[in-house]
């Protein structure tokens, strides 16, 4: 199958999945992962609908978003960013879902600043244990979700986690259902709403929907195995 049918097959399974959950699949953003695809890839995906790509490291994503600039993609940070790649990341990409530090935050919004931006971001929260994964503690996010509110020139829209891959993607329920209680506790505690939450992929994207997520991101169903 190529891409024009995976994606017409994933944005079914996203329809069904909400449905399920009694909700809009109108909602939910199916962001196309695009680590190690090459421009043409991007640019079929783009021409069968899908409007949002996430990269996963600056460096490829400044050799690949000016081949792109012809087309109105809206581009998002989903890898880890260290600090001194802050200053690249405010002039690429519309939301930076990977927030989990203060240093992280204070760059960001100083950056944004130099920009005449407000940069969007989602806060990364590491539920699971492996060591591999990036993101806050658990009980790191309110302190973090505070610094933010704190700028001018940062926007928080919600949370993002990346739960520890399992053949049985029932078993990362827990990790999704964790995240979608963080966000109503801190909406609580900070009287604000945060509208997003960015979990699933493409082995788990379903259940991530079924527990409230409103991005998807997802990669090798889109476009097949990864070449590395």
């Amino acid at each position: 199958m190529g891409i024009k049918e995976n994606i017409e097959a994933i944005k079914e399974q996203i329809s069904n999945a909400a449905k399920r959950a009694g909700r809009n699949p109108e909602e939910i953003t199916l962001l196309a992962a695009s680590k190690t695809r090459t421009p043409e890839e991007i640019r079929e995906a783009f021409n069968c609908g899908i409007k949002v790509f996430g990269e996963n490291r600056v460096q490829e994503a400044r050799e690949k978003i000016p081949l792109l600039s012809d087309l109105p993609i809206i581009w998002h940070m989903i890898g880890h960013l260290q600090t001194n790649k802050a200053k690249y990341a405010v002039k690429m990409f519309d939301l930076i879902h990977s927030v989990d530090s203060k240093n992280l935050i204070d760059e960001l919004d100083k950056r944004a600043k130099k920009e005449g931006k407000v940069q969007k971001v989602l806060i990364e929260v590491k539920l699971s244990p492996e060591e591999t994964k990036h993101g806050c503690k658990e009980n790191e996010t309110p302190f973090l979700v505070e610094k933010i509110l704190e700028k001018e020139n940062l926007k928080l829209l919600g949370f993002m986690t990346i739960p520890p891959y399992v053949e049985n993607s029932e078993k990362t329920r827990p990790y999704f259902a964790k995240l979608r209680e963080i966000k109503e506790t801190m909406e609580k505690k900070f009287g604000k709403t945060f509208p997003h939450l960015s979990m699933g992929m493409t082995h788990d994207f379903e259940v991530a929907i079924e527990e409230g997520a409103t991005i998807v991101r997802i990669g090798t169903a889109i476009f097949g195995p990864r070449n590395y």
